[in-house]
């Protein structure tokens, strides 16, 4: 038995040459501290890409990296860690990684404890345990979860950064010929509107490409289901998120009245979550995301999920590759995962991050045995580390 004998918490910052999701649209500019809102979704976004970082070593010298959200107010995420949640694992043992998950959601079951950047924080806390247990007992997070179920998992392009229509099926195009025939795009940054893009989408890809649309919670009801009714004629794989996450009835009335499949779950931060919206049959396809949850959440929402007949198709988005290692290696070892998204424009740009075999290619994710969560950080990331104190 091994204990944990320093926990400890990093912001890292990585320029980019444009926004998350492509160029400013008009009428969006970022502020002095570098916050914008789409007005396609009414979102905040930071024009540089920002994770929070935690490190926990053991006594017996193995270490352990978690990571979650940072791009927005990241410090409040770092303060919650090194105040509260520091103290509460010192001393334990990483491999009752599911145990102190539970002991610290308890912490703050009255005050607020559904969502936001407490249970983020908890969450990179709880990937860094797993892949501590992992180092120390020299297995994988997929062994460790019963091994693996596959070698390889399907991956779909998200995201078509380009600022025409025209150029954003060109380069759609350009991932087809890599090897890739699945694709999301983002409705914020749809500028012809979202039935447009779907249908120069699939005049561009072919009758066999899975072309989705991720509708960012910005429709009533009444205004998803009359878009996605008009997206279906050119074969629309899955609407994601087509409403607020708030409105759970609604979601079920959405899900009743399409013949498309809906995605929904990113924002999730517990299996409670997931719960609310499987009991109004809310959903075809869950999308657990890795840096909101952590792995013993994204192990339940997704085991869950499998019972009832739920596709889980895991979300990724912004980080430097850590809690992507540790989404990717939970994939493998659970039932029911049909594939999991692939943000290029991060995965290919943090290569140098990370060390380790993950890799995504020719429509397919990969990634060697290793112990934990299967990567180490390189000293270029170690240095962009910004200390908390």
């Amino acid at each position: 038995m091994s204990a944990v004998a320093k926990l400890e918490a990093f912001i890292c910052e990585i320029p980019r040459d444009e926004p998350y999701l492509g160029a400013l649209r008009v009428g969006e500019e970022a502020n002095e501290k570098g916050y914008f809102v789409r007005k396609g979704n009414k979102t905040v976004y930071p024009t540089s890409d920002r994770s929070v970082l935690v490190r926990v070593e053991t006594d017996a010298g193995s270490v352990g990296w978690g990571e979650t959200y940072g791009l927005v107010a990241p410090r409040a995420t770092t303060e919650i860690i090194l105040d509260l949640l520091a103290d509460f694992v010192m001393g334990r043992d990483p491999a009752e990684a599911e145990a102190i998950h539970d002991d610290l959601y308890n912490l703050m079951r009255v005050r607020g404890y559904t969502g936001g950047f407490y249970l983020d924080a908890l969450g990179a806390v709880d990937i860094a345990l797993w892949d501590a247990a992992g180092r120390e007992s020299d297995r994988s997070v997929a062994e460790m979860l019963g091994g693996r179920q596959r070698d390889r998992i399907l991956g779909y392009v998200s995201g078509l950064p380009k600022p025409t229509l025209a150029e954003r099926a060109d380069f759609a195009i350009e991932w087809q010929k890599k090897g890739f025939n699945r694709f999301k795009f983002a409705a914020p940054v749809a500028d012809d509107g979202i039935v447009a893009e779907m249908s120069v989408l699939r005049r561009a890809l072919g009758p066999d490409a899975q072309i989705a649309c991720d509708m960012h919670w910005a429709h009533s009801p009444e205004e998803a289901i009359e878009a996605i009714k008009q997206m279906e004629p050119h074969g629309l794989w899955f609407a994601e998120a087509p409403i607020p996450t708030e409105n759970i009835k609604g979601l079920g009335r959405v899900a009743a009245s399409v013949d498309t499949p809906i995605g929904v779950g990113e924002e999730w931060r517990t299996l409670f979550d997931a719960q609310l919206r499987y009991e109004v049959n809310g959903l075809s396809i869950v999308q657990p995301e890795m840096g909101h949850k952590g792995i013993t959440e994204f192990v339940r929402i997704s085991r869950a999920a499998h019972e009832r007949g739920i596709e889980i198709l895991p979300h990724a988005t912004i980080g430097t590759g850590i809690f992507l290692a540790a989404s990717i290696q939970s994939s493998l070892a659970l039932e029911g995962v049909s594939g999991h998204e692939f943000q290029h424009s991060i995965f290919d740009r943090n290569r140098d991050l990370i060390t380790g075999g993950m890799r995504c290619s020719e429509g397919f994710y990969e990634m060697d045995a290793g112990p934990g969560i299967g990567i180490e950080p390189t000293e270029k990331l170690i240095a962009c580390l910004e200390k908390q104190d």
